[in-house]
């Protein structure tokens, strides 16, 4: 399995911009379908965000998040970001990586239990 690790959260004021960086090692990230998810405080599960598939490119976004996030991946730097805009008290929370092994070809999976790896987490703070 590979092993994560994120960077880039902090403190940032309603409708300012973040981007959260998730590095990779243990494995090659062109063979990984990767996700970001979140545990806000009134949160009882981790909540899917979105996800990128390792063939044809795929990409999937949660309700809330649609619009506002972009889920980036770069093969040569090992790396899955996520390019937060719009943000809003209620984005307040600790932000995940995770990722599955995937065959080639097979669907994008938004359920936190098929994802594998996690990364430790790091927080995220809108204020008002």
């Amino acid at each position: 399995q590979v092993q994560l690790v994120e960077s880039g959260g902090g403190l940032v004021q309603s409708g300012g911009s973040l981007r959260l960086s998730c590095a990779v090692s243990g494995g090659s990230t062109s063979t990984y379908n990767f996700g970001w998810f979140r545990q806000t405080p009134s949160g009882k599960e981790r909540e899917f965000l979105a996800a990128s598939n390792r063939s044809r490119g795929g990409v999937r976004y949660g309700d809330s998040v649609a619009g506002r996030f972009t889920i980036s991946r770069d093969n040569t730097k090992n790396t899955v970001d996520l390019q937060m805009t719009g943000l809003k008290p209620d984005d307040t929370g600790v932000y995940y990586c995770a990722a599955y092994w995937s065959a080639w070809g097979r669907p994008l999976t938004t359920m936190s239990s098929d994802y594998s790896s996690w990364g430790p987490g790091t927080q995220v703070t809108v204020s008002s």
